[in-house]
């Protein structure tokens, strides 16, 4: 019975709502906001139309000439524009807190971003998950979830939990959960590995979408894979891959971010012939990224110095990602639509004079409105801030006289070639130390090896930001620092260290999971930008982002050689070298 009257209450004030946009819109009451003599995107016309645009309830009530409202703002002489989409990013990458990261983007036009937690759920599991849920509820970005469809990436990583199919099927009836992230394990698929494909499976059992992941995958293989069910990808680097996908029937993600930048190499997908199933994505997005350079705004300003027209490049950062994603009230202006403007002075200097959520000024062109950070449930939060577990380390730990494999950096690239063997450091040569050390567990396995290319020439680099499971990996001069520098990561409970002669110059806290802080983004940034500087100064090569390149040094699914718990892996021949 109480249930019952509780749905019949929540039907009622939902009823009252309606009626008044209903009232609003067929002009018989004031809407709340009205935006006069609007010029407006129409992604259904692809044109520019014009009219007043009458808000209600956060929604749009309709366009035209004759609506009145509470509130009324003169848009003349200014373009309006639906809300920006980000249709696959890691919160997590931004090194801040999930309000931190609204805050950051607000101002840039997003309103809507769909994340994949699968950071915080290698380090986490599902309470990772349910962590990132809450702290993203009721903020004024709308925060969508792709679950992790690869927690560890692949077998040969050791993290925080290992997530299969039946650890995140409840959280499909989540309102807010819209699929299965990126199914990075694009050789699992194409190769029938049932506990693969039982993730995808069990996606489409709830009716949801299946991200993509498959670099330069091609003929049978790729058919295999989006024959499975895959229907977008993100990791397209030049048209030929894209194309191979895109007349397959998948959406490609063109993505800009801090770590991969495609938009350039994809600009001729940018065009009448191929847009309708192309949209923007960020993936991985820095501090100092999102301050200097901004966030889908950046990548629409961009497309349109190249030529590329402006609608279309509007389309493919609202409008196209929300329709993918089923998200059939965002993404355009019409009736019934969530009023999400994005209010700028001309396509050719873009800039962004307001922005507002639900038909809230959310930013007046200098500063973003105030708003609560969401409450987390405090056994989440302690987790959160538990996520170290191990012994101290000293130098012997680190101490190999035997050859090991060295990881030849790339510059500009987070691939790595095959750089042969060594069996000590040698700084004239650019021969450094690297390690992975296990730190969920407590296992005490620390994979060792050698890189040649990252520069340094005294002291050491850690930081617990280490793809995708996300161990401490610290690179050094010396077994001392290289000991050093990691246990201090542990100390902080998460972070970046820079450090020589056991003295530390610089570090950049991330308490929350050992991935993100709490401190603002401008902070944050301030204290990456001077770690940044310090590892410079020990000789770390300019060429080299001396955290970001680091990170993906353990990731086992990018060539040619990686470092792992347990040694240093030849992604290519799949054998530890």
């Amino acid at each position: 019975m109480a249930y019952r009257e509780s749905y019949a209450g929540r039907i009622n004030r939902k009823l009252n709502k309606k009626l008044h946009v209903v009232e609003v819109a067929a002009g018989r009451q004031k809407a709340d906001l009205v935006l006069k003599n609007a010029t407006y995107v129409n992604v259904f016309c692809n044109q520019l139309s014009r009219g007043d645009i009458a808000v209600a309830e956060g929604l749009i009530a309709g366009m035209g000439d004759h609506y009145e409202g509470a509130v009324e703002i003169d848009m003349s002489g200014k373009l309006v524009l639906p809300g920006f989409v980000d249709a696959h990013i890691h919160l997590e990458s931004s090194l801040v807190s999930p309000k931190e990261f609204a805050k950051a983007v607000l101002p840039h036009g997003t309103t809507t971003v769909i994340t994949d937690p699968h950071e915080i759920a290698n380090v986490m599991g599902t309470d990772g998950i349910e962590y990132m849920l809450q702290a993203t509820e009721d903020l004024p970005l709308d925060v969508r979830f792709m679950l992790p469809s690869c927690v560890p990436a692949t077998p040969l990583d050791e993290s925080g939990a290992n997530l299969d199919y039946r650890a995140i099927d409840s959280f499909y009836e989540h309102n807010r959960v819209e699929g299965l992230a990126e199914m990075m394990n694009y050789v699992g698929v194409a190769n029938a590995d049932e506990q693969v494909l039982e993730k995808i499976v069990a996606a489409q059992a709830h009716h949801k979408k299946i991200d993509g992941h498959a670099p330069g995958l091609s003929g049978s293989d790729l058919n295999a894979y989006i024959a499975a069910g895959v229907y977008s990808d993100h990791e397209c680097s030049d048209p030929a891959d894209a194309l191979a996908k895109l007349e397959r029937g998948q959406y490609i993600m063109i993505r800009e971010g801090t770590a991969a930048r495609n938009l350039d190499a994809l600009l001729p997908l940018l065009t009448p012939q191929y847009y309708t199933y192309c949209m923007f994505c960020t993936d991985d997005k820095h501090p100092n990224d999102l301050l200097e350079k901004g966030h889908i705004d950046y990548i629409i300003k961009r497309a349109i110095a190249a030529g590329v027209d402006p609608i279309i490049a509007v389309k493919c950062a609202s409008h196209h990602a929300a329709r993918y994603f089923l998200l059939n009230n965002r993404g355009a202006i019409a009736p019934g639509f969530l009023a999400d403007f994005v209010i700028i002075d001309n396509f050719r200097d873009f800039n962004i004079l307001e922005v507002y959520k639900k038909g809230r000024l959310m930013y007046d062109g200098k500063a973003v409105a105030p708003f609560e950070a969401p409450e987390i449930d405090p056994h989440l939060v302690k987790r959160a801030h538990d996520t170290f577990h191990v012994a101290h380390l000293t130098a012997d730990d680190f101490t190999e006289t035997r050859p090991r494999a060295v990881l030849g950096m790339v510059p500009g690239e987070i691939v790595t070639t095959d750089a042969g063997y060594a069996d000590k450091i040698d700084l004239e040569n650019d021969i450094l130390k690297i390690a992975v050390i296990e730190r969920h567990k407590n296992t005490h396995h620390i994979g060792i090896g050698y890189i040649k290319g990252y520069g340094l020439k005294s002291g050491a680099v850690a930081t617990s930001i280490s793809h995708d499971s996300h161990n401490i990996i610290v690179v050094g001069t010396n077994e001392a620092d290289i000991a050093a520098a990691a246990n201090r990561v542990v100390e902080l409970g998460g972070g970046i260290v820079v450090l020589d002669g056991g003295k530390v110059l610089a570090e950049v806290p991330l308490r929350i999971a050992g991935i993100m802080s709490e401190e603002p983004l401008v902070e944050v940034n301030r204290k990456l930008e001077d770690a940044k500087e310090k590892a410079f100064s020990l000789g770390v090569s300019r060429g080299v982002d001396p955290f970001m390149t680091l990170s993906f040094m353990a990731l086992p699914v990018i060539p040619t050689l990686r470092l792992t718990t347990r040694g240093v892996f030849d992604t290519v021949t799949q054998k530890y070298v």
